[in-house]
């Protein structure tokens, strides 16, 4: 049975003994003056959002939609309902979502027809096979229960089907679907009940930010002036965005599902059959009634996307319509469904849905705040339903707590920027519709719109050496080379594939000689002013640099959370230089901002991330090859230390450190003079071997020494105590999280960062596997690679104290596979600085 998130039917029973309205509208012909919360859009999200903030004490809460409840893509969805998703915490929404949905009938009194027959995803292909595999592996330490079944199961569970191709299936016994309507006006229903005021009719026409933060709301119904907006308006997301001054690349496209009148193998089922996910047919096929709902996802050639719309604004009056059907689109996707459900060939087609559902360029939604003052999003669901209840409980946990309650960075509405263009977003958009049900591989690249504007000024001469590029944030960086003899081809597997000799060759360059690297996709700011000093000793947690200096830093929420990881050099008294990665550029500076505008600090940003380009010089030899550029380059160059240098005639910011932990520098300058100092590196080092590698080997230099990455092993899922960072926090003085610090430390953490190495000679671990000792999950990895010193695969991992010593034995799931693993001392590389260290002793112990 499934179990239901305890605290839900608490707080309705207990906490809130209210007696709901019975009218489901709020019509009114003007609206209130002034507001906590105004949500501007009454789908499913909207709703939810309002529920979920009143539910928890938020008064003031209104929610204006220019139509009626439901209107746009929420009353025509399917309505499925799942836990599976490829993602980590966005499983944790489905999860809650779906516990939301399971009580919300009896707590408001409004039936929400709510069906949890199971899902059941159908792999046809050995590499299928793979794929699930490589999701359970990662599932294993998450609530929801999943299993693999066999052909066998697969029809015990789905009688109408044709076994002949199904080689295996992926079934979460609770997934189901919904009555999209009904759920909404049951979670609106809820959200008066706790104090919300839901007003229907009301088109907004005008944002404007006030002087004093506030919003200026108008609408048809008259104005309101807000504490905060919300954009939850579905595909008219980029109209309502661009009104407040801000940009949401969002956009509709037509999705399609049929509906069959009764068939009579359905009518001779004992029982509701899951939701089927043929992956090789690209459609879901579900029971409705005694009948069939089929809803197929067109290859990118054939969909159709709402173009008109993002050019020249949605279809004024567009609410509660559709499109004219085309089944012809459909066509091989049907016959799919024919052949693994036979007695849909048979069956008559009693109606077609062809209606707009909202989709942004990487499929995933932008839930969050914008970087401007109390605006924040929660659009681009192209899976709304499932989401609604969850993300509801996840954003207004945000906006009252001042901090998300887990981490969700790869939804946050500042992974895009102005290089997300219109036209990008339309050819990406038409690529992740088109490719819904893609084999989902590790380190998958999708190609269509590259290269945007945020290319590196090597990136040309990078190709020519046989940089095999990937994307992240818009930005092409090289992942690795093709060394000679090979080609850079993009060769995704689920194993050990085309890359892997070639990445161990680029680290043992960089362990024996000196390589390049190109590093300009790090977001950068140049942060200065009266109190650019007092915004960072107190938005984080190591102590500020002295001028000329550079610390690591970590920035905590006030639970003590790691928020992010700043590299700070300080380049005079009241000017520093902060480099973060380059998927929290918005996502930093935003934080930064914020405290600023809370503290009325006198602070100036300037975001350089596309100004700015950056090469990095590793290996023993680097010190060498810089000086082959230029003879005068210091050889007193202490560690974390920045110093100008000019380089081949180009002004540079030298920082003396490198995240592969050898000998290195990471050389900021124009981005415009990349190119030009990238081949003065390349010709002045040929005579000391230098060459290139790419983030690949990277990452496992950075393993080898045991550095933690933000994003894997610190984020918001981890405190500070957790992630073992105490040594980069300065207790002494004041910063944001001290106080959550100081509590944690009382307690006996209940987990702890430690490194494993894995007996695997095919597989390695890319973070997120689970965990196992015996038959007991007991943690999960958080990054991995193969080690080029170890000759096997090396992971960072979460367990209990228990396990912590070194020499346990543990097992890690990879692909259908718990391979033994060791829990190791520490690093299994020295740093270069500590290796230095030992060198200095062991001379002055000979003395």
């Amino acid at each position: 049975m499934l179990q239901i998130l305890p605290h839900l039917t608490k707080i309705a029973r207990r906490r809130h003994p209210l007696v709901f309205a019975r009218t489901l509208t709020t019509n009114k012909g003007s609206v209130r003056d002034e507001a906590e919360t105004v949500i501007i859009g009454g789908g499913i999200i909207g709703t939810s959002l309002a529920y979920h903030l009143t539910r928890k004490g938020q008064k003031g809460v209104m929610l204006l939609e220019k139509s009626e409840l439901t209107a746009g893509s929420t009353w025509h969805a399917a309505g499925l309902t799942t836990n599976y998703h490829p993602g980590i915490n966005l499983k944790r929404i489905h999860y809650y979502s779906l516990n939301m949905y399971a009580t919300i009938e009896e707590e408001t009194g409004q039936a929400v027809g709510l069906h949890r027959c199971g899902s059941l995803r159908i792999a046809s292909t050995p590499t299928r096979v793979d794929e699930m595999k490589y999701q359970m592996a990662r599932h294993g330490w998450h609530d929801a229960p999943q299993y693999l079944v066999t052909p066998e199961q697969v029809k015990e569970l789905v009688p109408i089907i044709n076994t002949e191709k199904i080689l295996l299936g992926l079934y979460n016994p609770y997934d189901g679907h919904v009555d999209p309507y009904s759920l909404t006006q049951a979670i609106a229903r809820g959200a008066r009940g706790y104090g919300a005021e839901i007003v229907q009719g009301a088109d907004v026409t005008g944002l404007q930010l006030r002087e004093d933060g506030r919003w200026d709301v108008s609408t048809s119904m008259g104005n309101i002036i807000a504490n905060r907006i919300v954009n939850a308006a579905g595909f008219w997301a980029k109209e309502v965005a661009k009104m407040a001054g801000s940009h949401a690349p969002a956009m509709a496209i037509q999705h399609q599902y049929l509906v069959t009148s009764s068939v009579p193998e359905v009518q001779e089922l004992k029982r509701e059959i899951p939701v089927l996910r043929d992956l090789e047919g690209s459609y879901y096929l579900r029971q409705e009634r005694d009948g069939l709902l089929i809803g197929p996802y067109e290859a990118k050639e054939n969909m159709q996307l709402c173009s008109d719309w993002v050019h020249n604004g949605v279809t004024p009056g567009f609410g509660k319509e559709l499109f004219e059907p085309d089944l012809d689109r459909l066509t091989l996707h049907l016959e799919a469904a024919m052949e693994m459900v036979p007695c849909f060939a048979t069956a008559s087609i009693q109606s077609v849905v062809n209606g707009p559902i909202t989709y942004t360029p990487d499929l995933l939604p932008i839930v969050g705040p914008d970087t401007i003052p109390n605006l924040w999003q929660a659009v681009g669901f192209g899976y709304g339903i499932v989401h609604g209840g969850g993300i509801g409980e996840f954003l207004s946990t945000w906006i009252l707590d001042g901090e998300p309650p887990f981490d969700l960075v790869e939804c946050d509405p500042g992974r895009f920027g102005k290089w997300t263009t219109d036209d990008y977003m339309i050819a990406k958009t038409r690529e992740a519709y088109g490719m819904n049900n893609a084999v989902g591989y590790p380190h998958e690249e999708r190609f269509t719109g590259r290269p945007t504007s945020r290319v590196s000024g090597a990136h040309d001469a990078l190709v020519a050496r046989g940089a095999r590029m990937h994307i992240h944030s818009g930005w092409e960086q090289p992942a690795w080379f093709a060394g000679p003899g090979n080609i850079p081809e993009y060769k995704p597997s689920f194993t050990k594939t085309n890359w892997h000799e070639p990445v161990m060759a680029e680290v043992d360059l960089v362990m024996n000689s000196a390589a390049i690297m190109d590093l300009t996709p790090f977001a950068k700011f140049l942060i200065r002013g009266p109190d650019a000093a007092a915004l960072i000793d107190y938005a984080a947690a190591n102590s500020l640099p002295k001028v000329g200096r550079t610390v690591i830093t970590h920035v905590l929420t006030p639970q003590g959370r790691v928020y992010a990881e700043l590299t700070v050099t300080r380049l005079s008294q009241n000017m520093f230089f902060i480099v973060t990665g380059s998927g929290s550029e918005i996502h930093d500076l935003r934080w930064l901002q914020e405290i600023t505008r809370t503290k009325r600090w006198h602070v100036e940003f300037q975001n350089v991330t596309e100004d700015w380009g950056c090469l990095t010089v590793a290996g023993p030899k680097a010190l060498k090859v810089l000086q082959a550029v230029n003879s005068n380059f210091p050889s007193k160059f202490p560690f974390f230390t920045a110093k100008e240098v000019e380089l081949a005639g180009v002004r540079t910011t030298a920082l003396r450190l490198s995240y592969t932990g050898e000998l290195g520098w990471e050389l900021y300058h124009s981005r415009k003079q990349t190119g030009h100092l990238y081949e003065a590196l390349l010709h002045h080092g040929e005579q000391y071997g230098v060459g290139d590698f790419g983030s690949h080997a990277m990452n496992i230099m950075r393993l080898e020494k045991g550095f933690k990455m933000w994003g894997a092993e610190m984020n918001l899922d981890t405190s500070v105590v957790d992630a073992g960072l105490m040594s980069f926090v300065r207790m002494e003085k004041n910063f944001v999280g001290k106080q959550a610090v100081q509590e944690l430390l009382k307690k006996r953490p209940n987990r702890h960062c430690v490194m494993i190495a894995i007996d695997s000679p095919d597989v390695e671990p890319l973070g997120n596997e689970t965990i196992w000792i015996g038959n007991k999950v007991v943690g999960n990895t958080t990054s991995g690679c193969f080690s080029h010193h170890l000759g096997q695969p090396l992971a960072f991992a979460y367990v209990p104290p228990l396990y912590t010593t070194p020499g346990t034995s543990i097992q890690v799931e990879l692909l259908g596979e718990h391979r033994p693993a060791r829990v190791l001392e520490g690093p299994p590389v020295l740093t270069h600085p500590a290796r230095m260290a030992i060198a200095r002793k062991k001379k002055a112990a000979a003395q």
